[in-house]
């Protein structure tokens, strides 16, 4: 039996309708290196989407490599409860002075979902120990998303994910939120003043009291189409947290790590949440591991004698693995020695003039949206309308078939297609990734 067979025999996908392999079939990788990915059959593909956003430095890259191979030589894991290690506090005290001010302290996860259902316990609990045991819902903004484990779910709004399992999920309180392509007060990115952030102030206004947490990814809704939305935003749920007594839950997983163009993207607004959630680009992509880092004040509501039972009794059983734990320090170690965000701030101005002329004037790109090396095509039917597509036409899908013909993994948000490739990308792999994305548009769209 062929390997391919084996899959379409075996395996269930994520993120998809099986019944779509029966006409695209799943690609077999059988090597990586750098932005690049090859098939069992050696054909190319440029991994612009870094591989669902968490290979930072490449596939496969040496350092990185090295670092692990000499960890498993000494320590593939150990349990985290009781016991220590060298990765894991090295790892704290290198992430110390990046991260935003007033962050002390770390609980190890494994997974972007298992941070934030972290978090929400951790902020939960820190509300019932502080005296505030009526605080027991969380806030979160429409279009958000945070993760697929229940709770996670809970503190997203979109339905795609979440609509059959309401009635397994939290009563959470979603406000309206962003969308700056399709302003509903009629304004554009220029001429933005956060008129939309009523929504916010009415929500909190109307449940602020009974809120533990707002959750939000800072700066970029990554599953609503990669939105971007502006800093004072962010600034404003700050203070209206700050006035009402609400802890501030920063969802970093995605936006983490440079991909905005900070180390981490809250850094644009110039504030620091009360919880961080890290994972994806932590460890480059190379293994399962997150971060929920917390303030010396949260911590200290949970510190007192064992017969309290204000103990955070919340666990995973990967939770510091070593070999994570070098892999994450080697990222960080290459990132500061080789000036990575400063040469990927560079390449990102490359790479959107890039886009922007092979695709900004086409009749269905209604707009090129960018922010650090991120760029979000977002396709319209109807450009001076903003109209959308029929989504049973599913025009992003058709074009990221197309895109992977062409050797380029274009895995589209909707009619969203995006770059989001390894912040180490060179200007001849952008040349080509943007003449290949260019001609699978114009393959399914034509090329007005």
């Amino acid at each position: 039996m062929s390997l391919l067979k084996a899959d379409l025999k075996y395996i269930w996908h994520p993120a998809q309708q099986m019944k779509d392999a029966e006409v695209f079939p799943p690609v077999v990788i059988d090597h990586g290196k750098g932005c690049y990915l090859y098939d069992t059959e050696g054909k190319e593909y440029i991994d612009i989407i870094s591989s669902w956003w968490c290979n930072l430095l490449g596939h496969c890259n040496d350092e990185i490599n090295d670092a692990i191979k000499d960890q498993l030589g000494q320590l593939e894991h150990v349990i985290f409860a009781n016991f220590s290690h060298r990765p894991a506090i090295e790892l704290c005290q290198a992430l110390l002075p990046l991260l935003p001010k007033g962050l002390t302290h770390f609980n190890f996860t494994d997974n972007g979902s298992s941070s934030v259902e972290c978090a929400l316990k951790m902020a939960f609990q820190y509300q019932y120990q502080s005296g505030h045991p009526e605080r027991q819902r969380f806030m979160c903004l429409s279009e958000s998303y945070h993760g697929e484990t229940i709770g996670a779910l809970s503190v997203g709004s979109m339905d795609l994910y979440a609509r059959i399992y309401k009635p397994m999920m939290m009563n959470n309180i979603h406000f309206d939120g962003l969308d700056c392509y399709r302003c509903p007060y009629g304004q554009t990115r220029d001429t933005c003043n956060c008129e939309c952030f009523v929504g916010a102030e009415k929500a909190f206004a109307a449940y602020g009291k009974e809120t533990a947490a707002l959750i939000v990814e800072p700066i970029l809704q990554g599953a609503a189409g990669m939105r971007i939305y502006p800093p004072e935003y962010l600034r404003r749920l700050r203070h209206l947290c700050d006035q009402y007594g609400v802890l501030l839950i920063d969802d970093e997983v995605a936006a983490g790590f440079g991909r905005t163009g900070k180390m981490f993207a809250i850094e644009h607004a110039g504030v620091s949440p009360d919880i961080l959630c890290t994972s994806k680009g932590l460890t480059g992509g190379y293994l399962p591991m997150s971060l929920t880092i917390t303030t010396d004040a949260i911590y200290q509501a949970f510190y007192d004698d064992f017969k309290t039972h204000k103990a955070f009794v919340h666990s995973h059983t990967y939770a510091g693995n070593p070999l994570a734990c070098r892999a994450a320090l080697a990222v960080l170690h290459i990132m500061e020695r080789d000036d990575i965000l400063k040469k990927a701030a560079e390449k990102s101005i490359y790479l959107h003039e890039k886009l922007d002329a092979a695709l900004g004037s086409h009749s269905h790109v209604g707009e090129i949206r960018h922010i650090g090396l991120i760029n979000a095509i977002e396709l319209v039917e109807d450009k001076r309308s903003k109209r959308a597509f029929d989504p049973e036409k599913r025009v992003g899908w058709h074009i990221f078939r197309k895109a992977m013909d062409l050797g380029l993994v274009l895995r589209p948000i909707g009619d969203v297609i995006y770059f989001n490739p390894p912040l180490t990308i060179d200007e001849q792999t952008m040349d080509e990734a943007v003449r290949r994305c260019r001609d699978a548009v114009h393959a399914v769209l034509g090329d007005d």
